[in-house]
């Protein structure tokens, strides 16, 4: 007799796959580990900022205790910074972690989530976990469309994942645009505004998200320090949202969720304005480097407001595995989106000039006729 462990929806999950790490490409191909370029899971090319190593070199001596729970200075920070009390402030281990949180926290099983067709992957993750209903609403040119979102809406409705910039398209959403679906979503429908990617914006596409969070409590905007803050491996995300909300995330998330050199690097890099600068900067000057290069290759690409950009690399369905094999020989590490319904496109992460250089030569060389 065959016993089957735990629910099925859970069984039905395909575990999230992260990019491939430079180690395991440099033993599958026998390649060099300093030669190869990694521009798989939009990591910050520079790095983690120096305030946040020197940060978390202080915080080393506590290291035999237990991090604090609450994690008092950070929240006291991010309070500072956004103006808002530190009550409406939750701390995730990545971001992931307050997406996975919220399903749990405002979702029962049978129930449905709302999220839009090529958005991120957790999304999807997320509502099988707590064995919810998925309603994927289809996309237009790549990005959400809100109104087919609000349509989507049914009475069991009770959680929404909008993100903006999108991943892995790079789409954006206009301020006025999303404000003016968060005006008509109903009251009982928690919105998570998924921001991972909204320090790289330009300041005219900007818009005050935290002060929708003061006038929508059912608003909850996610923000993360794995991108353009460089603090990837120390995973810390946030979400901010009213008292309502946040009191039911902290009773699911676990105490000590974002450990002690977290937290004080997460401190020191929210302050480091000269390096979101930098990076910012460096990230607008590779956007321009790579789509000027596919413009030149005639390879169709979404304009994109991240720190990737998506690129179709042929017209049948294995051209993205078969492109990505031979960047991956290459020793260049990019992101197949296959899992997304986009096999004939790729997700390339802007990396340092060089790095961008190293991808777009192998490129061109693995596209060139026979």
């Amino acid at each position: 007799m065959t016993t089957s462990f735990g629910p099925s929806y859970v069984r039905a999950i395909a575990p999230y796959i992260a990019g491939k790490p430079i180690s395991e490409v440099a033993r599958e191909f026998g390649l060099d580990e300093a030669t190869i370029v990694k521009l798989a899971s939009n990591e910050n090319p520079l790095g983690m900022p120096e305030s946040a190593q020197r940060a978390m070199a202080q915080a080393a001596s506590e290291l035999g205790r237990y991090p604090d729970a609450n994690a008092f200075e950070l929240k006291a920070a991010l309070s500072e910074r956004y103006g808002v009390p530190a009550e409406w402030v939750t701390l995730g281990n990545g971001s992931n972690d307050i997406l996975e949180i919220a399903a749990h926290a405002f979702v029962e099983k049978g129930q449905s989530i709302v999220y839009a067709q090529y958005s991120f992957a957790v999304y999807a993750l997320a509502t099988q976990g707590v064995g919810a209903n998925a309603i994927v609403v289809p996309a237009v040119r790549y990005g959400h469309d809100l109104d087919a979102m609000l349509a989507a809406i049914t009475d069991d409705t009770r959680l929404m994942f909008v993100a903006n910039p999108n991943n892995p398209t790079g789409t954006f959403i206009e301020g006025a645009k999303l404000e003016a679906f968060l005006d008509k979503v109903p009251r009982n429908v928690v919105v998570v505004l998924d921001e991972a990617y909204t320090e790289y914006l330009p300041e005219e596409k900007r818009y005050d998200s935290i002060a929708w969070v003061r006038r929508y409590p059912n608003l909850l905007v996610s923000r993360t320090f794995s991108k353009a803050f460089g603090l990837a491996g120390l995973r810390v995300g946030f979400a901010i949202a009213q008292p309502e909300l946040t009191d039911l995330l902290n009773r699911l998330r676990q105490p000590f969720n974002v450990n002690t050199l977290a937290q004080a690097a997460a401190i020191a890099a929210l302050n480091d304005k000269a390096f979101l600068e930098k990076s910012a900067a460096l990230n607008a000057q590779g956007y321009r480097l790579l789509t000027e290069a596919f413009d030149k290759l005639g390879l169709e690409y979404v304009p994109s407001d991240g720190n990737f950009v998506l690129v179709r690399v042929g017209n049948d369905d294995a051209a993205g595995n078969r492109v990505n094999l031979a960047l991956l020989k290459q020793g260049v590490i990019v992101r197949p989106v296959g899992n997304y319904g986009l096999p004939q496109w790729l997700r390339i992460t802007i990396g340092l000039p060089e790095e961008n250089e190293a991808f777009l030569a192998a490129l061109e060389k693995t596209l060139a006729p026979a």
